[in-house]
Formats: C-alpha cells, structure tokens, sequence
C-alpha cells in the first residue's frame, strides 16, 4: 500500500515539474548578427549564364521557444545593398527600372518556423514583401545548429535556408521580353545571438 501510494506521489510530483517547466519556459529573442547573414541569389541572365549577387545588409529578429517548439523570423534587407559584383548592375538594380530603392528602400519576410524535428525547424513559412508586393514564400531549411557563443556567453544560432520565387509575382519582369527566365533562386546564411 505504502509502496504505490509513493508510485502515485512520484508521478504526481514529475508531472508537476514538468508543468511548471513548460509554463516558465518562454520564447527566446534572438538578434540576427548582420556580420555573418547574407542573402544571396541567382537569376539568369538570356537563358545563357547564371548571375549571382548578394544583399550586404540585413537586420532582424528570430523568436524560438525550444518547448513548444514554435518560432518566428522577421528579416529587412536593405536592397540598395545589392552586390552582384559589377557597379553597373548594382546601380541599374537600385534604380526606376527594377528595384526603384527610392520608392521602396527594403524587401521583409516575415514567417514562421515549423517541421520541427528533434528540436530543429525544417522550414519557415511566411511572406515575402517586395517592391510593393507581398506574396507567399516558404524558405525550407537545409540546416539549423545552435551552440553557446564563445565570446558573448549566450546562445547563438545559425541557418542555411533556400528558396525559389518567381520575380514577376514582384512586379519585377525585366528582360522577359528578351528571354529572361523569371525564376529566382534564394539562398540564405543566417546566424543570429541570444538578445541580452
């Protein structure tokens, strides 16, 4: 009798355990680092060669609650920091006739981080919000690690993300007249640190 009446306590105590750690267990902000994320891309150029380019700067936020396993991700990236390694392209880019960064300075993505396994997300899923225009666009996520950041003391995560949208969605369709394919081919470093 004493031996199961203890049993029962000892269930009744872990599951109280249990519920206090998942209701003071919260969603931890991280700061995405803009040092080590860089969203770069490729499009085609005529159906003859691949361009590839890069945005330099990116700010933004990721929230993840390791319990529940739910978080999201809000990105902005400052499109007049276009780099596909030519000043010709770069300034063609940020002008009237594709990106027109005076009228719209950034491109957002906002999402949320699902297909959870083992702990780890396997894909976001969110809009993006591009020259005027905000469409659906799931990032899927071919890695994602997070370790104890050896200089700040607090938890730093990274990713490798990618994705494919069609720029005419965008209102971007430059050079299709002459060919271009409208595919673009997203591919994102991220890393991000533990808000203090």
């Amino acid at each position: 009798m004493l031996n199961a009446y203890l049993k029962a306590s000892l269930k009744m105590a872990a599951a109280l355990a249990a519920t206090v750690s998942c209701a003071i267990a919260a969603p931890v902000t991280y700061t995405i680092d803009p040092a080590h994320t860089y969203p770069s891309f490729e499009a085609d150029h005529m159906g003859i060669s691949v361009w590839r380019g890069k945005l330099t700067k990116t700010t933004g936020k990721v929230t993840l609650d390791k319990t529940t396993r739910t978080g999201t991700v809000e990105v902005t990236i400052d499109l007049a920091s276009i780099d596909f390694g030519l000043d010709a392209m770069n300034s063609w880019a940020k002008g009237d006739k594709f990106f027109d960064v005076s009228k719209y300075p950034t491109a957002t993505y906002k999402g949320e981080l699902s297909g959870f396994s083992d702990g780890v997300p396997s894909q976001v899923v969110g809009e993006l919000s591009l020259h005027g225009v905000t469409k659906p666009v799931a990032l899927k996520i071919n890695a994602f690690r997070c370790i104890p950041h050896p200089l700040f003391k607090r938890d730093l995560c990274g990713a490798d993300a990618s994705a494919t949208f069609n720029r005419a969605d965008f209102s971007l369709d430059a050079g299709r007249l002459y060919g271009f394919k409208m595919e673009v081919a997203l591919r994102i470093q991220v890393e991000a640190v533990e808000a203090e």
